[in-house]
């Protein structure tokens, strides 16, 4: 049974939290998430329990193509990966997402790509179509702050500014925007 930890503080990139997406090696049903660590982030625990899992299954020997799960967030040309870790942790139930207050986070909207979390992640040793490796098993997250969203989209009331409606009773005007003529 690999050990549960709780990971530092990270940015949540390509969350598939509240339903599951098709896994292409595999063809299977996931939810995920990729965890964007600053570099000097602290990892030892995800080293440890990523060693341990490692030494499980093939103890003191590392085979070959063997693949870790820290990836290099220079390697990829995303917005916001620059500069970072990254590390994908994935499960086939869905994970419980809570606010820094622990309150149950239902709403999608209020988890996004861009925002701060931690995870609970387990870790395992894996070997599929000639390749070998460790993973992270994705428990929970815990949503910790805002964050500029990566989607690049605005939201609707940054986009538009307010606009006076006529009352029920039709006595005031309707009055628009500056810049919009009727």
């Amino acid at each position: 049974m690999s050990t549960k930890i709780v990971t530092p503080k990270f940015r949540v990139s390509f969350p598939h939290v509240f339903e599951p997406q098709v896994n292409q090696d595999s063809g299977k049903k996931q939810y995920s998430i990729v965890m964007l660590f600053d570099q000097d982030a602290d990892l030892s625990k995800l080293k440890a329990i990523a060693k341990e899992a490692k030494l499980e299954k093939w103890a003191d020997k590392t085979p070959e193509k063997f693949q870790t799960p820290f990836k290099d967030g220079n390697s990829k040309d995303y917005s916001g990966y620059e500069d970072t870790i990254f590390v994908n942790a994935k499960s086939i139930s869905g994970p419980g997402i809570v606010d820094e207050s622990k309150q149950p986070i239902l709403d999608r909207e209020e988890f996004y790509a861009g925002c701060y979390a931690r995870a609970t992640i387990t870790a395992y040793a894996w070997t599929y179509m000639g390749k070998c490796g460790v993973s992270f098993g994705l428990q929970n997250l815990q949503k910790l702050n805002d964050g500029e969203p990566f989607s690049g989209k605005s939201k609707a009331e940054d986009d538009f500014e307010a606009i006076a409606v006529a009352d029920e009773d039709g006595t005031s005007e309707l009055q628009t925007a500056p810049g919009l003529d009727i």
